[in-house]
């Protein structure tokens, strides 16, 4: 099955900003496509998004030079290889580009393709996309992360954390874990709009709340757990993303809460991490200290590491490089995965294989300017990661992924398997 011709165009993410689509035909005519997400809190580590930058299209933000990167130099580079190499097609990019961060052709550019390649293939052999991006060895349904207050970038710093999301530790079954979580989401916004606070959702579909003290939202979140009839802790368990790096002050070497005017040495604020995980029923922290604090990891590694699950995010970028680095070091015990930051289907199953050698945990994550792919959802099951982010339970974007792991249990049948909270104990494979 060769590459007969490839051609791409602008569409628009879930904020209304340009990106990026490819579409892949081959001689046969069976098509791929491949939608490219983007961040707001974006890791200065990642592969570079190329965008226009010019002030009089789109503010800035489109994205013709990288469409016409994929309709001229890469298609030419492409054209009639065959579509099933997704390894060869993938190091053909990474060549064709030449830079370390891909800045040249633009991540963006390069990822559409990549991942239009491999929907092509699947489409190819007849397969869903888990089971030829998997080799038919995935079979475990991912546990669902999912936001419940979205803060920090993604809601104009009406917190200083990022996300507050809660995880159906009790839930016996991928279905069970979802109908959970619709009671605690729904739940949390009754008592915010009770106690005046809702004010629509943040970028990702959870409540864009107002609170005065980043704790409040903490409290919020195990109220709304009793509310809906579970127990803190034993059937629902709170993850963070505090995304700290956009809260460290690299120059002053300090951290710093805007909502509560707080300063915080890189020690009191790891000892803060720890604090809050002994008063709150928390799981799983993500980027708790800042991309460049290494120190500060290994720290609350030491201290919490072997209860807490400790992701990196901005720390590693779904960057094999920087993960061998982390896991050297014994900075964190799991790595968010994202595509976009590193660029191309095979660094990031990489990327994965790589976390699970290690016994670390791999967490597949969207990003908060997402598309209607689900992409996302088939690379959780291939992989059999276990865990899945995508942010919140509403917006489509959002629904869509959530929604095509129905699909695939379905499609599985008796061979799907689902661990539930057990995957927070050990690496499931």
């Amino acid at each position: 099955m060769k590459i007969q011709s490839i051609s791409a165009f602008q569409i628009f993410d879930s904020r209304g900003h340009p990106t990026v689509e490819a579409q892949i035909v081959l001689e046969n005519g069976i098509t791929g496509s491949g939608l490219v997400p983007s961040g707001a809190s974006t890791g200065q580590y990642e592969a570079w998004e190329l965008r226009d930058g010019d002030p009089e299209r789109f503010r800035g933000l489109s994205v013709f030079h990288a469409v016409n990167h994929i309709a001229g130099e890469i298609a030419d580079t492409l054209r009639g290889r065959e579509v099933s190499d997704q390894r060869g097609i993938d190091d053909a990019l990474v060549a064709l580009d030449g830079t370390p961060n891909k800045s040249r052709l633009g991540a963006n550019a390069i990822l559409a393709v990549s991942m239009a390649a491999a929907q092509a293939a699947a489409r190819g052999l007849g397969l869903p996309l888990f089971e030829s991006l998997g080799g038919g060895g995935g079979t475990l349904l991912p546990l669902p992360e999912i936001q419940i207050l979205g803060g920090g970038a993604h809601a104009q710093w009406r917190t200083d954390v990022q996300d507050f999301m809660v995880v159906a530790t009790g839930a016996r079954s991928y279905e069970e874990a979802l109908e959970m979580t619709f009671n605690v989401y729904r739940s949390a916004g009754d008592l915010l709009e009770a106690q005046g606070k809702r004010f629509g959702v943040a970028d990702e579909g959870g409540y864009w709340p107002q609170f005065s003290r980043n704790e409040e939202a903490l409290d919020l979140l195990v109220e709304a757990i009793r509310h809906a009839g579970y127990i803190p802790g034993a059937d629902m368990a709170i993850s963070l993303d505090i995304a700290a790096s956009d809260l460290f002050d690299e120059a002053r070497g300090c951290y710093r809460f805007r909502l509560e005017n707080r300063v915080f040495t890189p020690e009191a604020f790891a000892d803060l991490m720890t604090d809050w995980c002994g008063r709150y029923p928390i799981v799983s922290m993500e980027d708790p200290l800042a991309d460049t604090d290494w120190e500060g990891w290994q720290r609350l590694c030491r201290a919490i590491g072997d209860r807490v699950q400790l992701i990196g995010d901005d720390l590693f970028t779904t960057n094999p490089g920087r993960i061998r680095q982390g896991i050297a070091a014994g900075a964190a015990n799991a790595v968010l995965i994202k595509l976009n930051q590193i660029g191309t289907v095979s660094e990031t199953l990489d990327a994965i294989r790589l976390t699970q050698a290690a016994g670390w945990r791999p967490v597949v994550s969207a990003r908060s300017g997402e598309t209607e792919d689900a992409f996302i959802a088939h690379l959780a099951v291939a992989t059999n990661a276990g865990q899945l982010k995508v942010g919140s339970f509403s917006r489509s974007e959002r629904m869509v992924k959530w929604n095509e792991v129905i699909r695939i249990g379905r499609r599985l049948g008796d061979r799907a398997r689902f661990a539930g909270g057990a995957v927070f104990q050990r690496s499931v494979n």
